[in-house]
């Protein structure tokens, strides 16, 4: 065999972990910005429960009240906003509200009372909603189509390493258990996020920014033809696709409740569920995502979440009556297929934005998408705990689960007819985007040089 032969053949596992990278300079600059942003943002998280309780003084209702007014109020102007993204354009709204986040982390260590927790919490909901905005409608306007799904995925895997080694600084921060440290802390957050809005202001500009920098800033006349609020296929799209991202109250609040309540599992299973969770949205989102490519395409991946949803049902409904090691890896099995939903619908949810939205309206469709999202999962805390811990009809234990699931096969059924009038919609009104080049579009495709 020639010398040096089998070192030029990559391996299997090397081309595994290739997939892992950004494959285009504009996709790695994007996804080194969700890295930065969750680094920062999980960082001040982690430590939250502890500032806001022993720094600030608050006791946990006042913390749970402060973080609902905020979430009304950010649900209220989360319309507004979205048609303001497309005044400005949404790379500035981007860095706009990333600006604002930062600025406001600088004023978090001098709150006293709950007065100043309020109106800051509200003021940084509204502006972390403005900037998701401005981010979703950024990344849809600069990327290709065939590159949009994909690249989604590796800022979702992105995101989920930045809010890992977030928890890590502030779970050292915590170990320090000296409160003058976390009531500084907040300014590393505000740091990371300035170097985040310079970041963003410096990605190239999309097609939209680039028509409103040539037309001479903000219009303030609205694209022609029907808006996102006559388009009913996407409010229903965007209501039915809330309620199926109610698997994160599965594996964020109620698996973990249950766990602790209603099972012999020991506490510290708990950390295996959410490293478990996180690593496979770390390692996955770049394979699951693949294929995804069509409406059609997105309806099979909310069909296998629904799937993946209601057997993690079933599945966590029977620990409530094993014991021991089979309780054990059961419960954790039941989070490993929640997580399974949590993928699924994360490629299908992309796919919608980009094949159901006027590219001329992002900014707006997503302030239709968010109100109506909020619609469909914001009551799910309240009545999935109820359902699989409150509620005890005659029969066996853990009935509710039941009813979970089916509220879940609901919405998909109803996803089905919702998106196909979506996309009635926008090709009746010539609304449809073409699958062409656009300016600045290769911006993501442009080979580095050698």
């Amino acid at each position: 065999m020639p010398h040096g032969r089998m070192g030029h053949v990559p391996t299997r596992l090397g081309q595994q972990l290739t997939r892992l990278i950004p494959p285009t300079p504009l996709s790695r600059r994007l996804a080194t910005q969700s890295l930065l942003f969750a680094t920062g943002e999980g960082t001040f998280m982690t430590g939250s429960a502890v500032f806001f309780t022993q720094v600030v003084g608050l006791r946990a209702t006042r913390v749970g009240l402060g973080l609902t007014v905020a979430a009304v109020a950010a649900f209220l102007v989360a319309y507004p906003m979205g048609r303001l993204t497309d005044r400005i354009g949404p790379k500035r709204m981007w860095a706009l509200g990333a600006l604002v986040q930062a600025l406001m982390f600088a004023v978090w260590p001098f709150i006293d009372g709950f007065t100043g927790y309020l109106a800051m919490i509200v003021v940084v909901e509204i502006f972390e909603n403005a900037a998701e905005a401005g981010r979703n409608a950024y990344v849809l306007n600069v990327m290709p189509q065939k590159e949009r799904i994909e690249t989604q995925a590796y800022l979702y895997s992105s995101l989920n390493v930045g809010f890992t080694l977030g928890a890590i600084i502030g779970g050292v921060a915590l170990a320090l258990d000296d409160l003058a440290v976390m009531r500084w802390l907040p300014l590393f957050t505000m740091v990371i996020g300035l170097v985040n809005a310079v970041r963003i202001r410096s990605l190239p500009d999309a097609p939209h920014d680039l028509h409103r920098r040539v037309r001479g800033g903000p219009q303030p006349a609205a694209a022609p033809g029907p808006g996102p609020l006559r388009n009913p296929g996407w409010m229903l799209v965007s209501l039915f696709n809330g309620t199926l991202w109610t698997n994160q109250v599965l594996l964020n609040v109620v698996i973990p409740l249950w766990l602790v309540q209603e099972t012999d599992s020991p506490h510290w299973l708990l950390a295996w569920l959410f490293g478990t969770n996180t690593v496979l949205c770390i390692v996955l989102p770049a394979y699951t995502s693949q294929g995804v490519r069509s409406v059609g395409d997105a309806l099979r991946r909310v069909r296998y979440s629904a799937g993946f949803f209601v057997l993690s049902c079933l599945i966590t409904m029977v620990t409530h009556s094993t014991v021991g090691l089979l309780t054990v890896v059961l419960v954790w099995l039941g989070h490993v297929t929640v997580t399974g939903a949590e993928l699924a619908v994360s490629s299908a949810s992309w796919t919608f934005q980009a094949k159901l939205m006027d590219s001329r309206r992002r900014g707006e469709y997503g302030g239709v998408a968010e109100v109506f999202a909020t619609l469909g999962k914001g009551w799910a805390p309240a009545a999935y705990t109820f359902l699989a811990m409150g509620w005890h009809p005659p029969g066996p234990a853990g009935l509710g689960w039941l009813v979970i699931g089916a509220i879940v096969l609901a919405a998909t059924l109803g996803m089905h007819p919702a998106a196909h009038a979506a996309e009635r919609f926008l090709d009746r009104h010539g609304l449809a985007e073409q699958d062409a080049t656009r300016p600045g579009a290769d911006a993501g495709t442009m080979p580095e040089p050698a």
